[in-house]
């Protein structure tokens, strides 16, 4: 991922990670209000169910007690006693006694005229036949609810039934578990009371909330317009908003914490590790007198994932410094192996130069990796030569050690680049070293009037007083090699001959390569 997309990507998750914690905060305000209020209609249609049930049971407590009056029908003292119980029993507004069908007489006493008994909607658990509506010739406009015991029944204001206190935009309703409206308080829409029975529940519904209740023998709602609740939102915003910012502050901070770290060289460093986005690329090493391909030093790339390659020099001082060139170090090892086992076996006069860091000098760690990488492959360790800088060879002990270990172990150890650090002589007598590689900046003043021109033919004479092979990097021009040649320089490596190159590419050189005429 480039640096572009990464910045995009990060951009769009910091507006993710402001914009949804705090609408999350909003609709959780609103869904925590809603809840609330359904539960509290739901409480409303609670008491409206509990209400209707006491009413219920004391209309059918005093139609069992009349029923068990022994006395004549429509005597004094049986409408004496029917007027006792509708006036002492809350909900009653009347109490009847029929006689095959027909009102006899009432708590107020003999009736007149010929009415009879209305047939009932349903029969409730207790026996109690219930009319959910019937007329009375008294009040025609107000409908009464009746309820029948044997042959006597009472007759039942259906306000009774939710009677009970609300909220002035509180609208209640109470129906019959078939569906019959029964009573209603404040006036609710009988049309959506009816879509509500019919699929009992909690919700929202044009507008307005609503819970519905059943019990045994009714079904309650409760239902208030949505508007109601939106105090009860505010307050919970102002609960919840700032827990809202704080998320959103913190996925903020994270996103800019980690796109700094992809962004921050040494995290896309890291990352790159990970993701073995290294590979190596092999710069052919030629025997100057007969151009004949030797081997090759391989040379890491930082290949990212938009296959955009980066300079070792723009990387391996940051991993040197903060010690992941260790891993890059293992994964070039690897990558040689298997790149070019088949080659290395079949060519034992190959070699492949790897660097190694100051590091892997001090301490040899890399040495176990290369024997354990080699185990099994048929690549001999005489096949795998060992780089350093001067620097690695600054603690001059820890680098003795190590080079004897890698030469006791079989692999030729050359000092990379000399001449730009701070090596003498003494230095360099006191390493058991195979081979010495001369910088390009020395190279490069053959046969020119610079200053630094006359140091090239001073290490050149300084490796052969060491017995030491000798490799010319950056060789660019015929010039070079002819001087080179001159002095008994045993071999070349620069762009005359070839330019660092991928694997592939590498084997097929290496068969062919001559020395430019």
């Amino acid at each position: 991922m480039d640096r572009s997309r990464i910045i995009v990507t990060a951009v769009v998750l910091a507006l993710l990670g402001a914009i949804v914690p705090i609408a999350a905060m909003f609709h959780f305000s609103w869904v925590l209000a809603v809840q609330e209020e359904h539960e509290r209609l739901e409480l409303f249609a609670n008491r409206a169910i509990a209400r209707a049930s006491i009413s219920l049971k004391d209309a059918a407590g005093a139609l069992r007690e009349i029923d068990r009056f022994t006395g004549d029908r429509c005597s004094v003292d049986h409408i004496a006693r029917m007027r006792r119980l509708t006036i002492n029993t809350r909900s009653i507004e009347e109490m009847g006694y029929f006689e095959n069908g027909l009102l006899k007489c009432t708590s107020w006493g003999p009736t007149e005229g010929r009415i009879t008994q209305a047939a009932p909607d349903f029969t409730a658990a207790d026996g109690v036949a219930v009319t959910a509506r019937i007329r009375p010739l008294a009040n025609l406009d107000h409908p009464l609810m009746a309820l029948q015991y044997k042959r006597h029944n009472v007759l039942i204001d259906p306000l009774r039934f939710v009677d009970i206190v609300v909220d002035p935009d509180v609208q209640l309703a109470l129906a019959t578990n078939t569906g019959v409206l029964l009573s209603a308080l404040n006036g609710p829409d009988p049309a959506r009371i009816g879509k509500i029975i019919a699929d009992p529940g909690k919700g929202l519904d044009d507008g307005h909330l609503f819970a519905a209740v059943r019990g045994t023998d009714w079904i309650a709602v409760a239902t208030e317009p949505e508007s109601q609740i939106v105090d009860s939102v505010r307050r919970r915003q102002l609960l919840l908003l700032p827990l809202g910012a704080f998320i959103a502050a913190f996925i903020i901070g994270m996103v800019v914490w980690l796109s700094r770290r992809r962004l921050w060289p040494l995290g896309e460093l890291q990352i790159a590790v990970r993701k073995h986005e290294f590979i190596v690329h092999y710069q052919p090493i030629v025997a100057l007198r007969t151009g004949n391909c030797v081997g090759a030093e391989a040379l890491v790339r930082w290949r990212r994932p938009n296959g955009s390659l980066v300079r070792p020099d723009l990387f391996v001082p940051l991993a040197e410094e903060s010690g992941v060139i260790a891993a890059i170090t293992d994964q070039i090892i690897a990558l040689v192996v298997l790149d070019l086992k088949k080659l290395l076996v079949a060519n034992r006069s190959l070699h492949i130069a790897i660097n190694l860091s100051p590091a892997d000098v001090r301490t040899a760690r890399v040495l176990p990796v290369i024997e354990k990488a080699l185990q099994h492959t048929g690549i001999q360790p005489r096949q795998i030569w060992l780089e350093a800088t001067e620097r690695g060879f600054v603690d001059v002990d820890s680098a003795r050690s190590t080079v004897i270990r890698a030469r006791e172990l079989g692999h030729a150890v050359a000092i990379d680049d000399f001449g730009t650090g701070y090596s003498s002589l003494s230095h360099l007598e006191g390493l058991p070293l195979d081979a010495l590689k001369i910088d390009k900046s020395f190279i490069d003043t053959i046969a020119t009037d610079s200053a630094t021109s006359s140091v090239t033919p001073h290490i050149i004479d300084m490796a052969k007083t060491l017995k030491l092979k000798i490799i010319a990097e950056g060789v660019e021009t015929q010039a070079q090699v002819d001087y080179l040649m001159e002095r008994d320089v045993d071999y070349g490596q620069g762009w005359l001959f070839a330019k660092p190159m991928p694997a592939a590419e590498f084997i097929a050189y290496c068969r062919k390569a001559r020395l430019p005429a």
